[in-house]
């Protein structure tokens, strides 16, 4: 079932999905959707071949598993970043 999102952008960022929307015969909604999904598939998730170097990379394991560990105890916390956030302003 299709959901409704309310997007509040400026102009610029608007004009560049306008744009973008209509050099790809899209509506503006669609567009969305689409860019949305198609970043996500590809920069959010790792493909089962990235996933086994990454977890063939024994001394990448070993500092992620510590890390765990580290966080399970307290000695540090997970911080979600805001949308308008980098780690440069942390």
């Amino acid at each position: 079932m299709s959901k409704t999102i309310a997007l509040r952008v400026d102009d610029s960022p608007y004009q560049l999905i306008k744009t973008a929307a209509d050099g790809s015969k899209r509506t503006i909604s669609n567009f969305l959707e689409y860019a949305t999904v198609s970043y996500l598939s590809q920069e959010a998730f790792v493909d089962d071949a990235e996933m086994d170097e990454i977890q063939s990379d024994k001394p990448l394991m070993r500092q992620l598993k510590k890390a765990e560990n580290e966080v399970k105890e307290g000695r540090y916390r997970v911080k979600s970043l805001r949308a308008d956030e980098t780690l440069a302003n942390l």
